[in-house]
């Protein structure tokens, strides 16, 4: 499985953090050998811990006291141990082993293995008798075979280290049960992961890794956004009760997504969830919801319709499966926390006698992406809540703040003074990640061929060894066939050694050195990343050794079998000053390859809207927009009149001011959103970049101004690029009208004034001002706005 940016780099970091707790542990205290891994819902919490522990292991064996093991501990009531266990297994194959405690450790054996990934339901374990106080599971029980604390004890006195990872540690993590965890398990560390964790207040945690919520909906790993109530005032029944208006509106709009899934060809059948109340209130709601859906053809009997209850479980069998003919789901509680089904993209909730509170971690249960990409179609990439509780009294309970920030549920409207603007704009997701790609396998083939005088892609009899003799007429091959062991005979920069035990070199007068496993592969790490020219270290590595065994085996025969990834370590290294430039040489070539590769993402991936409009509608997040009693704004909230807005700076407030005041001028102004997606106007600038200005301005002279805000002397050469973009698009688009509809340029306040630049050459204002104080500058450049 190919990992997520921010995935490979929060693996790194824990690493990290867990070789420094490991090296120093009995010098820290049982916080100070803990790490806090805190990631958004939707995330892949479980699958960055499963690879975390796969490359702690690979990197640790054959070390010093490396023998160890995993315990991976879930709180809480329901069955999340059993599911990460099947997803653990799932991911990790025959290698490293995977259990639950009582399927192998239920006493039959004193210790647990080493590597082993053993999974706890420390709810179930940790029960005692109310009255005696002894435990109630057997596991726990003293008894004449080993029980689960033996069975700690011992691992500890073989020198095992024991690792311990509690999944979702936010359930419980300062209450009695954390406590008991630490005191009878002991870990040499202890990894809390949460998407909302427990941290030290008031001061930066030094034990945090955090994986930015950004990084996780840019990856499209989620939904951009959740929208509460779209379009339910379009269905038109006076007759219509506000429960079945709710239900009606998402079956609806299941039916649209339906239809967009098979327009981008993708097997996917969103699904609904709907929540009814506990109680005798919840059973009534559930009667009317099916008599409303069967109506429809929907039920549980032809499949279409599951229920989730505690007493009822019925057509759950493959519900996380994406292409599952289930497509609405009854259910009361909060569903359990770790639930992981993808196609869920609608939440229906309903007025309750004694609770209007949404739970986010249920919102969370519909923030997932079904294939872990965002779709051409931005609709697909959003999530929707349907409620029949006032939006005024609408309450989000919960601390995840990834959920809490993607509820849109402040509807806008737009006037009915707009006419039809048919814009330009521009959008596109990010294309790459600095690294190298698999086309580099071409060009290093490329390099090596022409070296050593080889013809690509000949294969005739007994061409390996004809390639040999090649090889052999410019670096040495002696004697390094069929070793099993690193042999330098060399002197080679001792920069490669920095990772290396310096205790396992032998220099003598041929400098021989044999290295142990790991050392040979963090020299070969080394000599790779001081050639990557500024790639991306962790993703490229793998592809750059990746293309040179690839070359070996095509043209020398070499595999990695019988030492054979030895024998082409040896070759290089002994002759490392060759070598050295051969893959500088190889990552130099490619930096073109990799430019236009980028290109063609761009072109297969970026969208042009020919007739942009800014949208009739558009919901708000309350948390980032508050309201405004601004008149000339385009959007304004139905039921107040107000507009909400999200101001980035001061002085984007300010110009919003500064129009209202010029309202003998102004018709409406509308701002630009500040979140990267398709709905918002855009304009190209660079490589493919996408440059959002923050004001769209229509004046009663019928021009429309596109303005964009800055602060004077701050980031001057992204400005430059910017603004020289935006004048670029005017004029092009003003030719195309054949009038001059648009106007604008970049904004800056200087004391109580506001100056543009609209020149076709942008100059900075500090730039521009030595120039006037040096007579060098003519009429134009900056000057002070008015309409």
């Amino acid at each position: 499985m190919q990992l997520k940016k921010y995935q490979d780099i929060a693996i790194e970091k824990i690493i990290a953090k867990t070789k420094n707790i490991l090296q120093n542990g009995e010098k820290l205290s049982p916080d100070e050998r803990t790490i806090i891994f805190k990631a958004p819902t939707g995330s892949g919490k479980t699958l960055i811990m499963a690879e975390y522990i796969y490359q702690l292991i690979k990197e640790l064996e054959n070390k010093r006291n490396s023998d160890m093991c995993f315990l991976w501990v879930s709180i809480g009531k329901g069955e999340l141990h059993k599911q990460s266990c099947r997803a653990l297994k799932k991911y990790f194959g025959p290698f490293p082993n995977v259990c639950l405690l009582e399927e192998k450790y239920f006493g039959s054996k004193r210790t647990i293995e080493n590597n082993d990934v053993v999974v706890v339901n420390w709810e179930k374990l940790r029960a005692k008798d109310n009255q005696t106080g002894e435990w109630k599971n057997i596991l726990m029980k003293d008894k004449e075979t080993t029980n689960f604390r033996e069975l700690i004890a011992n691992t500890k006195e073989n020198n095992f280290k024991i690792i311990m990872i509690i999944d979702e540690s936010h359930s419980n993590s300062t209450s009695e049960r954390a406590i008991e965890l630490r005191e009878i398990i002991g870990a040499d560390l202890t990894i809390e992961m949460s998407a909302t964790p427990v941290l030290a207040e008031g001061k930066h945690d030094n034990r945090l890794v955090e994986v930015p919520a950004n990084s996780v909906i840019d990856e499209g790993m989620i939904k951009k956004e959740i929208i509460v109530n779209e379009n339910i005032d379009k269905i038109s029944d006076d007759e219509i009760t506000s429960q079945d208006l709710v239900l009606e509106a998402s079956y609806q709009k299941r039916l649209e997504l339906a239809k967009m899934y098979k327009k981008e060809n993708t097997d996917v059948n969103p699904l609904v969830l709907i929540q009814i109340p506990t109680g005798e209130e919840g059973n009534e709601k559930r009667k009317r919801i099916e008599k409303f859906f069967a109506e429809k053809d929907i039920a549980i009997d032809n499949g279409k319709l599951a229920v989730w209850l505690s007493e009822e479980k019925v057509n759950l069998e493959i519900l996380e499966n994406n292409a599952c003919e289930v497509e609405f789901l009854i259910f009361k509680q909060a569903i359990d926390t770790g639930w992981d089904c993808p196609r869920a993209q609608i939440l229906v909730k309903f007025r309750e006698t004694h609770s209007e509170i949404f739970e986010l971690q249920t919102v969370g249960r519909i923030l997932r992406m079904p294939e872990a990409k965002h779709y051409d179609n931005d609709s697909l990439n959003k999530a929707f809540i349907y409620t029949n509780i006032e939006p005024d009294r609408l309450e989000f309970k919960g601390k995840d703040m990834t959920i809490k920030n993607a509820i849109k549920s402040i509807p806008m409207r737009r006037s009915s003074a707009y006419q039809n603007l048919k814009l330009k704009s521009y959008y596109r997701n990010r294309v790459d990640f600095g690294d190298l790609t698999l086309s580099f396998h071409e060009v290093l083939e490329d390099i090596f061929c022409a070296e050593f005088g080889l013809e690509k892609n000949k294969f005739d009899f007994n061409f390996t060894e004809k390639n040999k003799k090649k090889l052999g007429k410019k670096i040495n091959l002696n004697g390094l066939e069929g070793k099993e062991e690193i042999i330098l005979n060399r002197e080679i920069d001792a920069k490669l050694f920095d990772e290396l035990d310096k205790e396992e070199i032998i220099q003598g007068d041929n400098f021989q050195a044999y290295l142990s496993q790991d050392d040979k592969d963090a020299l070969f790490e080394n000599l790779f990343k001081r050639n990557l020219n500024g790639f991306a270290p962790k993703r490229s590595i793998p592809i750059f050794m990746g293309a040179v065994l690839s070359w070996f085996k095509k043209y020398l025969g070499i595999t990695r079998f019988n030492n054979g990834t030895i024998f082409i370590q040896n070759i290089i290294l002994n002759n490392i000053n060759i070598f050295d430039k051969l893959f500088n040489e190889a990552v130099i070539k490619y930096k073109p390859v990799k430019n236009e590769e980028i290109k063609k993402k761009i072109k297969e991936i970026e969208q042009w809207n020919e007739e942009w409009e800014i949208a009739e509608s558009r919901n708000y997040n309350p948390e980032t927009h508050k309201p405004f009693n601004y008149g000339l704004s385009l959007y304004k909230r139905p039921i107040e009149n107000k507009t909400y807005l999200n101001f980035d700076s001061e002085i984007e407030k300010d110009f919003v001011e500064f129009l209202e005041k010029n309202k003998d001028q102004v018709f409406w102004w509308w701002q630009n959103g500040n979140e990267h997606m398709a709905l918002n106007f855009g304009i190209k600038y660079g490589e493919g970049s996408t440059f959002q200005p923050d004001f769209l301005v229509m004046f009663k002279n019928g021009q429309l101004g596109i303005y964009d805000t800055k602060a004077a002397g701050y980031n001057e050469d992204d400005n430059k690029i910017k603004a020289e973009s935006l004048q670029g698009y005017i004029k092009k688009e003003n030719i195309k009208k054949k009038k001059d509809f648009l106007t604008g340029g970049i904004v800056i306040k200087e004391g109580k004034y506001f100056l543009i630049n609209s020149d076709d050459v942008y100059v900075p204002f500090g730039r521009f001002n030595q120039l006037v104080r040096d007579g060098k500058k003519g009429e134009k450049g900056w000057r002070y706005l008015e309409f």
